[in-house]
């Protein structure tokens, strides 16, 4: 470890996906010589060469594969490192980055108010989440934490305060059998083709979204969104459970919303990476419990 550059390897990290000097140097904002410099000190620290250049292509050694499959988990490790360190410094002020799935609604935006108004020196970024990958923006740190539909059993994510539990309706096209319905039993699903998340989605996840009450007359459409869940029911394409206040954000005149009864509630929860609990987090956390507490007293 003596004389290691983080320079050096965050070049070979760049040079290793753009296989191109000139696109590496110009990621780093370096020139391209420099890359060259930086790749020869780590060749020269390490004893063997990384990368093959010729006048055609650059590829990695095999010596640089195996370097990368090592080095990136632990680069990547060492950056959440420092970037948890910067978030515990700042403690809760700054930017608090929340995804959401569904409709950003009045209890959302109700308890983004309450954070705002305790913590007047932070910024809460409101970013949409796509309906067929939950989990995927925490992970990747897109986001600090979010707002999505349950169940949750991932091993890497913890499960927060729950933010609502709404009963669920049916979407359906006015050309629907249940179109002029005042409200279904759950057996009456029984048959229908239910519109469903497609993967990333987990198996589970997808399952309670979309529960199988028996076979159904046509295979399920997948969909990635909720717009486009929308418009194959527009379509006439399935039917898709929504809960009612997205259902009433959704309105639109060629869908029906109708109630079901006998099914689980649709509900929210909150969701943060579990290397990713700061300061921020927590206290979002507890104003999220707190504003779903007031709700359920009044």
């Amino acid at each position: 470890m003596s004389g290691l550059e983080i320079r050096e390897l965050e070049c070979f990290l760049v040079l290793a996906e753009e296989l191109h000097f000139g696109r590496a140097g110009e990621r780093l904002y370096i020139s391209q010589s420099r890359v060259s410099q930086l790749l020869a000190a780590l060749e020269q620290r390490i004893g063997a060469r990384l990368v093959e250049r010729t006048s055609r292509r650059v590829r990695l050694t095999t010596l640089g594969e195996r370097f990368l499959s090592e080095l990136r988990p632990s680069y990547n490790e060492l950056a959440a490192t420092v970037q948890r360190a910067r978030a515990a410094a700042r403690g809760v002020d700054g930017t608090f980055r929340l995804g959401f799935q569904g409709t950003a609604d009045a209890r959302l935006m109700r308890a983004i108010a309450a954070f705002q108004e305790r913590h007047p020196a932070s910024v809460t970024d409101v970013v949409e989440i796509p309906f067929a990958d939950p989990f995927g923006a925490v992970r990747d740190g897109d986001v600090d934490a979010a707002i999505v539909l349950l169940p949750v059993a991932e091993p890497d994510l913890v499960l927060g305060p729950v933010f609502a539990s709404d009963p669920q309706t049916l979407a359906v096209s006015v050309r629907h059998a249940f179109a002029g319905r005042a409200s279904l039993g759950a057996a009456e699903l029984a048959g229908t083709s239910l519109i469903a998340a497609r993967p990333p989605a987990p198996a589970y996840w997808r399952e309670a979204q979309a529960p199988r009450t028996a076979p159904s007359t046509a295979p399920a459409a997948e969909v990635r969104t909720l717009q486009e869940g929308l418009t194959m029911v527009a379509a006439d394409r399935g039917a898709m459970l929504l809960c009612r206040p997205t259902a009433e954000y959704h309105h639109r005149d060629d869908v029906v919303f109708v109630p079901v009864d006998g099914l689980p509630d649709s509900v929210l929860g909150m969701v943060w990476r579990r290397d990713g609990e700061t300061a921020r987090v927590r206290e979002f956390a507890r104003t999220v419990a707190a504003t779903a507490a007031t709700a359920i007293a009044a």
